[in-house]
């Protein structure tokens, strides 16, 4: 699997915090090891489909969905940002 960054979340990702940044980079290198990995705690994002969101630490959240062997990351921020538009 692969990891493609939309235009969204790669601004959103170099507005975050340089230690959330840090944190999202473990996440998502954890994302590409093992999708089931517990720390990810990867739900189906609701009212939308084929959206996922995955954790970065207790406030943050990242978007994504899949395409081939592809993961689309679409959004990073805080939690509640992440829901409200994925």
């Amino acid at each position: 699997m692969k990891l493609y960054p939309t235009k969204d979340f790669i601004e959103r990702y170099e507005g975050l915090p340089q230690r959330i940044q840090k944190q999202a980079d473990k996440q998502l290198e954890l994302l590409l090891q093992n999708l089931h990995h517990p720390s990810l705690r990867i739900k189906k994002m609701k009212g939308v489909k084929n959206i996922w969101e995955a954790r970065v630490t207790k406030d943050y959240r990242f978007s994504f969905g899949i395409k081939g062997d592809t993961y689309i990351l679409r959004r990073i921020g805080k939690h509640e940002e992440v829901l409200r538009r994925p």
